[in-house]
């Protein structure tokens, strides 16, 4: 269990470095050097995303896959299927915060299209790569293993969490982050997924968010003519490469 946890901080330190936004909450006013690309967003998820590739071919890695799992097993009693709720709980905390009064970067509208583009990502890649590698999961059931879906949903909305709310408190942004990492342990628990697919999927869930944000300024002017969303509920459809379901939020 030891070798389980210490492979695991490398996914849970995909909660450093991150971008900083300032976006008003009433009034969008787009600060595009504040959205702009930058070469250093990419190094911790690019970092997952190859380590959990280059685990598909690696004899190496593929020896480390099957010694953790093996490890896991000895451990394992029966199954918790925690991990199929707690994949939305970052996402669906910074609505929870919201309407707690207690706001972000974005009023409800722009996070709620900033997330919407966040999953639409995360979702077609996720799903395009379990339909190409093929790749067996531990327990034998399917060959749809690879990268982690509930991991890069869990992830995704991590960093939308640590995006919106790490400049009003750090602790939330954290809090997330630990939350997805337990989703992708709870992966490898339930005998569902591999080390690499677990990093995968974390690496995928957080460039998905960070390429949503700077997609943001594009879509909101070309797509919603740049006025401010006067939005006051959600419908978020998601796909995790297996379930497919609707998660709704209504501001009251």
């Amino acid at each position: 269990m030891n070798k389980l946890l210490l492979a695991m901080c490398l996914i849970s330190l995909s909660g450093q470095a991150q971008d900083n936004l300032t976006v008003s909450d009433t009034i969008w006013q787009p600060d595009t050097s504040k959205h702009q690309f930058g070469y250093r967003q990419l190094i911790i998820p690019g970092v997952l995303i190859g380590y959990g590739v280059i685990g598909i071919g690696s004899d190496q890695l593929i020896i480390y896959n099957q010694n953790i799992h093996n490890e896991v097993k000895e451990d394992i009693d029966q199954k918790i299927t925690i991990d199929d709720f707690s994949q939305y709980v970052p996402m669906l905390s910074v609505y929870a915060l919201n309407f707690a009064g207690i706001e972000g970067r974005h009023n409800l509208g722009d996070r709620t299209i900033i997330m919407a583009t966040s999953y639409l990502i995360m979702a077609t890649t996720v799903t395009t790569l379990k339909h190409t590698v093929h790749e067996y999961r531990p327990d034998r059931t399917s060959e749809n293993s690879f990268p982690s879906g509930h991991t890069a949903t869990a992830f995704s909305g991590a960093e939308f969490l640590w995006q919106e709310y790490k400049d009003k408190n750090i602790w939330y942004g954290i809090s997330g982050y630990a939350v997805a990492a337990g989703t992708g342990i709870f992966r490898m628990y339930n005998d569902r997924h591999w080390l690499t697919d677990v990093a995968a999927g974390a690496g995928i869930g957080i460039l998905s968010t960070k390429a949503a944000y700077w997609l943001f300024p594009v879509i909101k002017k070309y797509i919603f003519g740049g006025h401010e969303s006067k939005t006051t509920g959600m419908v978020l459809p998601f796909y995790n490469g297996q379930q497919m379901g609707m998660a709704a939020a209504i501001r009251l």
